[in-house]
């Protein structure tokens, strides 16, 4: 079986779009501290799942397989950005309210670092642009990204 441009993309897009949306995550922690509360690592873990399927998806067959289940991940972290960016926006509860990152100074003790660690609230975004959050973010560009990788995969098939 030969593979289509449709599927060469979807492959392209489900390795650039988690790749890209976890290289900002961690360049907004650690070069402009916005620490992630706990839904924010709840929106990372779909994308790191993502990422290793969007990887198999090159190498192992069937390609379609692997790339429509990095397409979920990525998905899967858009839908918890959803719930996260309603909690942040007050549009419900969520279900925890803050995290603390325990972040050990050289020759400081790990009870003085959870100590002094910050509170990260989930229901405050620490970030906006134009009225959207982080999260807020996430689920547009994951989601979006999802559907047009679903889209694609969809167009392969229908060309096999």
């Amino acid at each position: 079986m030969t593979e289509t441009s449709s599927l060469r993309m979807a492959q392209r897009l489900a390795l650039a779009v988690p790749a890209a949306l976890l290289a900002g995550a961690y360049v907004s922690q650690y070069a402009f501290d916005l620490y992630p509360c706990e839904m924010c690592w709840w929106q990372r873990w779909p994308h790191f799942a993502a990422l290793a399927f969007a990887l198999m998806g090159f190498f192992l067959a069937p390609k379609r397989l692997w790339v429509s289940l990095a397409a979920g991940g990525i998905l899967t972290s858009g839908l918890i950005g959803l719930f996260h960016a309603g909690v942040e926006y007050d549009w419900w509860q969520g279900l925890t309210s803050c995290t603390a990152i325990p972040q050990a100074a050289e020759g400081q003790s790990a009870l003085d670092a959870i100590m002094n660690a910050p509170v990260i609230r989930c229901d405050e975004a620490p970030w906006t642009f134009l009225g959207i959050s982080l999260a807020g973010f996430n689920f547009l560009i994951s989601t979006g990204a999802a559907l047009v990788i679903f889209n694609l995969l969809r167009k392969d098939a229908a060309k096999a």
